[in-house]
């Protein structure tokens, strides 16, 4: 939630006390900086610098040398976050025994950072450096920018510093011989290993403490401690000199994103530290919130609108700390212990943050103390806060122990009552032993009364399946009855005029045979055969045997077809799984309901391309007899009769096979419709029906593997839908 940076814009309100001291003006001449021997002096103080602001950031050097510059009040110059290019002008005068005087600004995440000076011949040197600049172009090797005066012992020059940043533009600066810089430079890298000895100690530290205990507020504190260590290497530059310095988009995005995941990293250690989902669901909604915007801000940083995204930052983390602070003082008012710890550390960060903003100011001067007190605090904060975590297993411990206590001493008890319940159990076994034979003697009786009634229902019920079998079976011999008589019919009527027309041929061949020819009026034996063929028409016997014959043909075809279909429908010979052809057996149940069809229904078949699919064919053939049946039954129960329908339709849906058959019958309430499947049910008259029709048919699909369902709305008809699968094991 706190971004480490030179910049804290979520003090506002101490730096809004500051401005006291952030006095400038134009009145004033400028100062000349002295720089003697053993001295590192820090800038800006009383008009030591003069600033100029470049709202416009287009112009050059000369251009700017003809501009009025006022003078910069502040020990170290803050010009917050803005769009300006600012220029900075100081006046040196070299008062040591060496020429080699530098200058070092110690903020190294400034975008861009241009150097000027006018040479003894009049010529202007400019050197280029700044975080979106080549790290090659600088003159000295170092995350700080780091500038050589060139300025002769004892010469007078007047400097220039152009500054331009999308993050808040702060320039602490110092001049001093190499040699103290350098010592410098070593002191404050001394200050930063020192800081990531702590982070890298306490990170591995609590990564043992969370592989022992599998406390996930370790994982998550270690988090924490990794992102506010990253963030201080990013800040401090040393990511940037060690290792993405010739990557544009990592240093573009690396002091926005380290910022952004340090204040994530916050808001869940307090989340689960505090356990404050359990303790106020809306601050734990708040932090989410937290969380969230921070993400948004990394989005914006991806999108280019650094500016955007920092200001974000910058508020979250101001409001974040407030919100942070105000409801850890809220739960250790409370007497929640490890608020009260988190409250200590936070409250020393705190401390150390006020103290770097006083820094700034003037109010606190600056030492090496006040220079590294973030560092100082933030190790601080981190160390304090893994006693914390560390308090957490004490607490665990004595509640343990405790725990273990109440355990032996609820033994202790439980033994002093086991044995009065010794004694007790004894004195009431002979009780017990008495009142359970007594209750094995009644549960013996019932039992055997329900074996009993088990039985009769047993029977009861073999016997309504063999009725409705029965029921089936009469029904489909009437319309087998019925079917084949009519081809057979047709047969017998021709046997009759057939045996009649062969008569007739027999005895004119009988007159042949019976020819004389030892008589010698054979022509006239001749004449007499030919006028009894003329008489009994021999060309219309041979047609009406023809036509007699073919009807004889046709009654046996159809009795053979409706032989096969009574076998395909019966599959007598196909008890096991096989693959069929659904559509046979749709065919041979509508040969054997067709006198059950009256003649105003009409029968459509909408088939669809189906494979053979695994199954128990005569099984299924008998779900498509009792739903077809109970159809052409609703169909007839209609009271007013019209152009009533069987549909019957076919199709291949999600590697299923769909069977859809609808009638136009009277259809069904909701209530009946959620019952029709229970065994028993049935909506027909006493005597009618037993009610298992439907109910073997949910039990022969289920069998399958496949699913049943009904659409129906009273008056206009039912629809009964079944989906199987290709093969019964899948």
């Amino acid at each position: 939630m706190l971004r480490h940076t030179y910049n804290k814009p979520f003090f506002w309100l101490i730096l809004l006390l500051g401005t006291f001291f952030f006095r400038t003006g134009t009145a004033l001449a400028l100062d000349t900086i002295y720089i003697k021997p053993s001295q590192t002096l820090q800038l800006a103080e009383f008009k030591a610098v003069e600033y100029f602001r470049d709202k416009t950031g287009e112009l050059d050097f000369k251009q700017v040398q003809k501009k009025d510059f006022q003078l910069l009040h502040q020990q170290v110059p803050n010009f917050n976050v803005t769009t300006d290019a600012v220029w900075m002008r100081l006046r040196v005068t070299n008062q040591t025994d060496s020429s080699g005087l530098q200058l070092i600004i110690t903020n190294p995440i400034l975008d861009y950072v241009d150097f000027y000076y006018i040479t003894e011949d009049l010529h202007f040197h400019q050197e280029r450096s700044g975080e979106l600049v080549p790290f090659a172009w600088r003159a000295v090797k170092h995350q700080n920018f780091i500038f050589n005066l060139n300025l002769p012992m004892g010469a007078t020059r007047d400097y220039y510093l152009r500054v331009k940043s999308r993050e808040s533009m702060q320039v602490p600066i110092y001049i001093g011989t190499e040699l103290n810089i350098y010592n410098k430079v070593n002191t404050d890298d001394l200050w930063l290993a020192l800081y990531i000895t702590v982070i890298v100690v306490m990170t591995l530290y609590n990564v043992f403490i969370f592989l022992t205990t599998k406390d996930y507020n370790y994982l998550y504190y270690i988090f924490y401690i990794v992102a506010v260590g990253i963030a201080q290497v990013c800040l401090q530059g040393i990511g940037y000199r060690y290792l993405w310095h010739d990557n544009m988009f990592i240093t573009e995005q690396s002091v926005l994103w380290v910022g952004a995941l340090s204040g994530i990293a916050v808001a869940k250690f307090v989340q689960e530290f505090l356990h404050v989902r359990d303790r106020a669901i809306i601050a734990y909604h708040i932090f989410n919130g937290f969380i969230y915007l921070y993400l948004g801000s990394i989005a914006l940083a991806l999108l280019h609108l650094y500016s955007t995204a920092y200001l974000l930052i910058d508020l979250l983390a101001m409001s974040g700390m407030l919100f942070i602070l105000v409801y850890v003082v809220i739960q250790s008012i409370k007497k929640y212990r490890p608020a009260v710890f988190f409250l200590a550390a936070w409250f020393i960060f705190i401390i150390a943050v006020v103290v770097w903003v006083l820094k700034d100011t003037g109010i606190i001067p600056y030492n090496v103390f006040s220079s590294h007190i973030l560092l100082i605090g933030s190790a601080l904060e981190v160390v304090l806060l893994s006693f914390a975590l560390a308090d957490k297993i004490n607490t665990y411990k004595k509640e343990k122990e405790q725990s273990q206590a109440e355990a032996l001493e609820s033994q202790a008890v439980a033994l002093q009552v086991s044995l009065e319940n010794e004694r007790l159990v004894k004195e009431q076994n002979i009780l017990l032993e008495a009142k359970v034979q007594e209750r094995t003697e009644e549960l013996q009786a019932s039992n055997n009364k329900l074996s009993e009634t088990l039985i009769n229902l047993k029977d009861a019920q073999t016997q309504l399946v063999e009725s409705e079998k029965m029921a089936s079976l009469g029904q489909l011999t009437a319309g087998i009855a019925h079917e084949i008589n009519n081809p057979i019919n047709f047969v017998t009527s021709n046997i009759k005029p057939l045996k009649l027309d062969i008569q007739d041929l027999k005895s004119l061949l009988d007159r042949y045979e019976s020819l004389d020819h030892a008589n010698g009026n054979i022509h006239e034996q001749l004449e007499g055969i030919k006028a009894y063929r003329e008489e009994l028409d021999i060309d219309y016997i041979h047609s009406e045997i023809s036509s007699l014959i073919k009807g004889i043909e046709e009654g046996a075809a159809r009795t053979a077809e409706i032989v096969k279909g009574l076998r395909t429908f019966s599959r007598l010979d196909e008890s096991d799984l096989k693959y069929v052809d659904i559509h046979e057996g749709l065919d041979s149940t509508l040969v054997l309901l067709r006198n059950s069809i009256p003649h105003h229904v009409q029968l459509i078949k909408n088939y669809g391309k189906l494979p053979k699919i695994e199954c128990y064919a005569g099984k299924l053939n008998q779900v498509f007899m009792n739903i077809m049946s109970n159809g052409l039954n609703a169909i007839k129960t209609k009271a007013i009769q019209g152009n009533e329908s069987l549909t019957i339709s076919t199709s291949l849906e999600n590697n299923l096979a769909k069977i859809a058959i609808r009638d136009s019958g009277i259809g069904m309430t909701e209530e009946v419709k959620e019952k029709i499947f229970e065994p028993f049910f049935t909506t027909k008259d006493v005597g009618e029906g037993t009610g298992l029709g439907l109910s073997i048919v949910f039990s022969i699909i289920a069998k399958h593997n496949g699913k049943i369902l009904v659409e129906s709305t009273p008056g206009n008809g039912s629809e009964f839908i079944i989906y199987l699968p290709l093969n019964v094991s899948s």
